[in-house]
């Protein structure tokens, strides 16, 4: 499943508040949905968010090799695969209605689908994105060159996995509660208020929406690069499916909000890694 914020985290919360089922009961749910997150490639997914940690340092005017080993030690403790797995799982008991579960699992079931998440899971957790990123974007440029109507259908594809506006909206979240951690454990000096940090994202929306559509269809590009054309059609076909739409929106929001949790933990952390700076 494409990896694409934190929507409704109050409901999210108090649903798992509530609700008790029976032993057994939960035990069914609990292997339908282990199997919903293997077979759709969902598990993989949430592992790729220890990847993106790389550029937390960076938000903060600094570089993960600033802090040599601890920093992998540090990263392979927060961002513990069995952790996040077990974070989507308590989400996904309580908000994934059956009937949208089922369809997911029907089409990635199938062998179109199981051989698109062996790609995206490859793809996912490709440790060069540099080479990745350029892949991608010399593939998109050979099909600009040829006018082939690929493009349109990847493009197509990608509209249906995420929103751009969700997309920035969750990206601006993570920043924020990132930030806000890093402030509030003395390992930056923020000299703005979390209004004014806001706004400050804001501003700079344009820049990262046409970064944001670059990326994806680069990524797209390279990711599904030995799929036919009649493949990517029957894909967007299928994400285009209102049921297909629900699963993503949840998806998306599970994903972003367990990597905007992971990067607050990162934060209120780095405290005893690194003297405070100034931001």
């Amino acid at each position: 499943m494409p990896a694409m914020i934190r929507y409704c985290a109050v409901f999210l919360v108090t649903a798992l508040m509530g609700a008790g089922l029976s032993h057994a009961a939960r035990a069914s749910d609990l292997d339908r949905l282990e199997a919903f997150m293997e077979v759709t490639g969902f598990d993989v997914a949430l592992d790729s968010i220890r990847l993106s940690a790389e550029a937390a340092p960076s938000m903060i005017g600094l570089e993960s090799d600033d802090f040599g080993s601890e920093w992998t030690r540090l990263v392979e403790d927060v961002f513990d695969s069995e952790q996040m797995h077990s974070m989507a799982i308590e989400i996904l008991s309580q908000t994934l209605e059956d009937d949208i579960l089922n369809h997911a699992v029907d089409f990635y079931a199938s062998d179109l689908g199981q051989r698109l998440v062996v790609a995206e899971n490859a793809s996912h957790m490709t440790d060069d994105e540099q080479l990745k990123t350029e892949s991608g974007e010399a593939i998109v440029a050979g099909l600009l060159e040829i006018g082939s109507p690929r493009l349109e259908e990847l493009k197509r594809m990608n509209n249906a996995i995420g929103s751009e506006d969700a997309s920035i909206r969750a990206i601006h979240e993570v920043q924020v509660r990132f930030l806000m951690a890093a402030a509030s454990a003395g390992v930056i000096d923020l000299q703005m208020d979390e209004a004014d940090l806001r706004e400050n994202l804001k501003s700079q929306e344009g820049e990262m929406r046409l970064n944001l559509q670059r990326s994806a269809l680069s990524g797209s590009a390279y990711t599904y690069q030995a799929f036919s054309d009649a493949d990517i059609s029957a894909y967007a076909d299928a994400l285009e499916d209102p049921k297909m739409q629900q699963v993503y929106e949840l998806m998306n929001a599970v994903q972003f909000e367990i990597m905007a949790n992971r990067y607050e933990a990162v934060a209120q952390r780095m405290q005893s890694l690194r003297p405070s700076q100034d931001l």
